[in-house]
């Protein structure tokens, strides 16, 4: 298993943000079917103010790169994309085009290891 932290902004405005929120309550089932078949076992998106906040869980062989073509060759998650536009903005220092960053570890405490 591995674990990534990923970050990305909202459109500042309450509205939007809220409208986000309910779609991310009633996600599309063809969008969860492609997050699964990539091989990520467990997504959580946290907010504060503006900021989202994602934790993935995949499998071993899990790669954004395969996650990236099996994204582009599939309609609904192009649809469910171009519609998350309207509510997301990139990270400052992001390559245009580009929504989540993937965060930097800079800390663990696991005094089980």
């Amino acid at each position: 298993m591995k674990k990534y932290a990923l970050a990305l902004d909202l459109v500042n405005d309450e509205k939007l943000i809220s409208e986000y929120e309910e779609y991310h309550k009633n996600g599309w089932p063809e969008i969860t079917k492609s997050i699964v078949d990539s091989g990520i076992t467990s997504m959580e998106i946290y907010r504060i103010s503006n900021r989202l906040f994602m934790v993935m869980e995949t499998t071993d062989d899990f790669t954004f790169e395969n996650k990236k073509m099996m994204d582009e060759a599939n309609e609904k998650v192009l649809e469910w994309e171009a519609l998350m536009w309207k509510f997301q903005q990139p990270l400052p220092g992001s390559v245009p085009g580009e929504k989540w960053q993937l965060m930097k570890q800079v800390f663990e405490l696991n005094p089980n290891k």
